[in-house]
């Protein structure tokens, strides 16, 4: 069984930082992004990272937010600093699996940045 499961949110002042972690299980991935859905707002792609390791970042996020992925642990990451109010959303992990391209999405984590 393919699973994805996030951890680390949690609530932070603005200016904070936190870092997400996501489990992977039961396949290897190739790409893997992390998406973010705010209130009432459409789910927006955060961070992407290929099995070479290739970046690429939303403009919002760009110089504050960095992914990247422990390959032998099956695992991704997405390290947040300088958190901001508009940051605020829950962080889903989404990877690809290699060979027959299937999606799969973790349950989320809760992000909430306020003072």
């Amino acid at each position: 069984q393919v699973q994805l499961v996030e951890s680390g949110g949690g609530l932070v002042q603005p200016g904070g930082s936190l870092r997400l972690s996501c489990a992977a299980s039961g396949s290897t991935f190739s790409v893997m992004s992390w998406y973010r859905q705010a209130p009432g707002k459409q789910r927006e792609l955060v961070a992407v990272i290929s099995s070479g390791k290739a970046t690429t970042y939303a403009d919002s996020v760009k110089g504050r937010f960095t992914i990247s992925r422990d390959i032998a642990k099956n695992t991704l990451y997405l390290q947040m600093n300088s958190l901001k109010p508009e940051d605020t959303a829950v962080y889903y992990c989404n990877g690809i699996t290699v060979g027959l391209p299937l999606t799969y999405w973790g349950q989320g984590t809760q992000v909430s940045v306020s003072s």
